[in-house]
């Protein structure tokens, strides 16, 4: 009996520098995105809230925020749609 070779699956995306969103952040928010990479969270959107950006990122376990200045807040009051 022969065994079968499984196909070999990447599952990577384009890096964040190429998101649309990435050109947005702050040098701040940046540093702060990119060490959250590492336990998985993606960029999903930057909003402009009372004229400061802050960047939203999301993975399996949760949503974080990221204001200008790089502060990350794991447990934001926020609801996505």
């Amino acid at each position: 009996m022969q065994s079968q070779i499984q196909p070999i699956v990447d599952r990577r995306q384009e890096p964040p520098e190429h998101s649309v969103w990435w050109k947005k952040l702050s040098l701040a928010q940046k540093f702060s995105a990119s060490s959250l990479g590492k336990f998985g969270y993606e960029l999903l959107f930057v909003r402009n809230e009372q004229g400061r950006s802050i960047a939203v990122l999301d993975n399996s376990t949760g949503t974080v925020t990221i204001t200008e200045d790089g502060e990350i807040n794991s447990s934001p009051d926020l609801v996505i749609r």
